[in-house]
């Protein structure tokens, strides 16, 4: 999208790219543990960038995705300290496959566990609405054990949501998307716990960012155009001059804002303008 490259050489860019270590990540994966030791995760990291634009074209990106692909492997390892409450190899290859199939559909082992989950799932919607019993025993079929912790029970959080898009059948995909946007938690990891066919009641608010980059996270299922219908209406609602303003209570640190400065009114709109189309041509594909 035309744009992005203003972003990529703002402060908030050097800043995560000066604490890159050799090895392609930015310390713990995941779970932000010691916030005084590790200023940002590597997901985080790797989310923030590509917000600002940066792709596997990137040095910094190439770098991330090979050292990903280093720990898929088993050559490396994430220095995350393990969950109790997940089966730990399986969350962290579902994590690894998800960031590195965000920046490349060529990684013969990450596509592989995408292809996984996305067996397990369209097993799960074999009737007309999902079948959690069918979701489960297909995946003790697959992974030889019993799924353990809410991440793994509850496939609609953002790491198997982002795997599955594009590798669904045409009428498997609608019935998923139409159980993501009816979730009555959202997408989690997200921020957004509410159902995705409630649209935000403000839309100058962090909940209109997030409830947007939730759809943003599904722009590989083919048929969101028919089923957000409303969401473009209610986008289009919300233009002025062919512009939006998303205010100044949306700054997540995230994905707003994007300039290094809000102090004029018209970065800011020049930022939400940017994102908002972004989410437009997601949802048109």
């Amino acid at each position: 999208m035309k744009g992005h490259l203003m972003y990529k050489d703002n402060n908030s860019a050097r800043e995560i790219i000066e604490m890159q270590e050799e090895d392609g990540s930015w310390g713990i994966f995941h779970t932000l543990s010691e916030p005084n030791k590790n200023p940002l995760t590597t997901e985080q990291a790797l989310r923030r960038l590509q917000v600002l634009g940066f792709d596997i074209n990137d040095k910094c990106i190439r770098k991330s995705v090979d050292y990903m692909t280093a720990c898929l492997i088993g050559d490396k390892e994430i220095p995350d300290l393990k969950e109790k409450t997940h089966d730990n190899q399986i969350f962290r290859d579902m994590m690894l496959s998800t960031w590195i199939r965000k920046f490349t559909k060529d990684n013969k082992m990450a596509n592989e566990v995408a292809l996984k989950w996305s067996k397990i799932i369209s097993h799960a919607f074999q009737t007309q609405s999902y079948n959690h019993d069918a979701y489960l025993k297909s995946y003790e079929q697959t992974f030889g054990k019993k799924a353990n912790g809410d991440r793994l029970v509850d496939f609609v959080n953002y790491y198997q949501v982002s795997l599955i898009g594009g590798l669904l059948s045409a009428e498997i995909e609608k019935k998923v998307l139409n159980h993501i946007l009816n979730h009555r938690n959202g997408i989690y990891y997200i921020g957004y716990r509410k159902k995705l066919s409630e649209l935000p009641i403000e839309f100058t608010s962090k909940q209109t960012v997030k409830f947007l980059a939730c759809i943003e996270h599904l722009k590989d299922y083919t048929c969101l155009e028919s089923e957000l219908d409303n969401v473009v209406k209610w986008i289009y609602k919300n233009a002025h001059d062919k512009q939006w303003d998303l205010g100044t209570k949306c700054k997540d640190k995230i994905y707003m804002p994007l300039s290094d400065t809000w102090r004029s009114k018209e970065n800011r709109v020049k930022d939400s303008t940017y994102f908002v189309r972004k989410i437009l041509d997601v949802i048109k594909g």
